[in-house]
């Protein structure tokens, strides 16, 4: 019986298409690594600037609260002068933070003059204590409610603020998260708002109610 022997033609074939498999594989395995990387990268970029506009969200909360008690400061000196004049220290120190306040560019600029203003308002409200009539009059009484509802709603979007910032800090400082964020040049936030020293110390209560 005579045997048949392939052609040298198709066994080069066969051996090209042999060899090429491989290699085809190689590439396939090697654009899917590169598709999982890109997503993956993508993904956590995304949630990265998700997070930094979260932070810069609540910012502008905080900002505008701030803001709102700013504009009661005014009210505020022009009655405490028309009851104690004579204390134009205090009233001075009131009218700086404020001004100091108005011209805060930055959120760090910003969170040093409202405490400073925190400071001067404390002040103010101790030596209220000694103009009984100042206490009662009804005009001064509504601006210290306003004052003290805005207080309190400001200390409710700093702990958001903080709680964005935060957040935002972990999830970059993570791996592989940290990659990511050096790549792309999404920086560490430092701007924690804490409570100023008149806060910490914990001032004395001040009761208009009599």
């Amino acid at each position: 019986m005579k045997m048949i022997r392939p052609q040298s033609g198709a066994l080069d074939r066969r051996n090209q298409n042999g060899a090429a498999k491989p290699l085809l594989i190689t590439l396939a395995v090697i654009v899917v690594v590169i598709l999982i990387a890109v997503s993956s990268y993508t993904s956590r970029w995304n949630n990265m600037v998700r997070m930094r506009e979260q932070v810069r969200q609540q910012w502008s909360q905080v900002d505008v609260v701030i803001k709102r008690r700013a504009d009661l400061i005014p009210n505020l000196v022009a009655t405490v002068k028309g009851f104690a004049a004579q204390e134009k220290q205090v009233i001075g120190e009131v009218t700086a933070a404020r001004a100091a306040l108005g011209g805060a560019r930055t959120p760090k600029e910003t969170m040093a003059a409202n405490n400073q203003l925190d400071g001067a308002l404390s002040r103010l409200l101790v030596i209220v204590e000694n103009y009984p009539q100042l206490k009662s009059d009804q005009n001064f009484l509504a601006l210290q409610d306003e004052l003290t509802g805005t207080e309190n709603r400001i200390a409710i979007e700093r702990r958001k603020y903080n709680q964005a910032v935060q957040a935002y800090n972990t999830y970059i400082s993570t791996f592989p998260n940290n990659i990511v964020a050096h790549m792309g040049g999404m920086p560490y936030n430092n701007d924690y708002f804490q409570v100023s020293s008149s806060e910490r110390a914990a001032p004395p209560t001040v009761d208009f109610s009599h």
